[in-house]
């Protein structure tokens, strides 16, 4: 075994690891991006890693940094 804290630290966190972080999204591309449903603005929800379209009423995941713009992907927002 390694003396090195980090390593010990990494070791005992499992095979699965720490729960992903939220990623962030490059501000320039989401100025760029917009629903392919509507064509409207979307809101960023960094906390759920979603872009959200209210005009839609769909929530696009985030996933390794990349939206996923697929109205098939996409999750219906709660009402």
């Amino acid at each position: 075994m390694s003396s090195d804290p980090q390593a010990r630290d990494s070791a005992a966190e499992g095979a699965e690891g720490p729960a992903p972080l939220p990623q962030a999204i490059d501000p320039r591309l989401l100025e760029i991006l917009v629903c392919p449903v509507t064509r409207q603005p979307l809101i960023y929800d960094r906390a759920r890693s979603e872009l959200i379209s209210r005009s839609a009423g769909l929530a696009y995941p985030i996933r390794g940094g990349i939206p996923i713009m697929l109205p098939d992907e996409a999750r219906p927002l709660d009402t």
